[in-house]
């Protein structure tokens, strides 16, 4: 089963790199899961992605909205708050930056990871988060 990232536009050094791509999978695949990554350049783009996450693949979410926060914010009518409330999996929100957190959504995320100026750091919290909780519900 797979834990998907959805990633929003970052700043090219905040972004999620191939080598941290690469160990981030590689720590799933020791723990029998997989990572996908899906990359985002708009808001409609990250709410669709969003919505179309089926239960019977993806286990579990990593919602990097990076540069997407600032427009969630402006805009609430986007239909993000309704597409995390109809999410059938935990979430977790991973920030570089503390005044970027989302706060829509009725259904909070399981945790909100931010380590300000620190995405790589962000992810593999997140990711810890992600596979302690999975393994625990075997």
């Amino acid at each position: 089963m797979t834990i998907m990232i959805i990633q929003g536009p970052h700043a090219t050094a905040r972004s999620l790199s191939q080598d941290l791509l690469g160990h981030l999978k590689q720590l799933a695949l020791s723990a029998g899961r997989t990572v996908e990554v899906c990359t985002c350049n708009g808001m409609r783009e990250f709410v669709a992605r969003i919505r179309t996450a089926k239960p019977q693949s993806t286990e579990f979410m990593l919602l990097a909205p990076g540069k997407l926060a600032e427009q969630a914010h402006a805009h609430p009518e986007s239909g993000l708050s309704d597409a995390l409330d109809a999410l059938d999996m935990p979430y977790i929100e991973v920030q570089d930056d503390c005044d970027a957190a989302l706060e829509q959504a009725h259904q909070a995320p399981l945790a909100t990871v931010v380590i300000n100026g620190d995405t790589v750091a962000s992810y593999r919290i997140a990711l810890g988060i992600a596979l302690r909780r999975l393994n625990a519900a075997l």
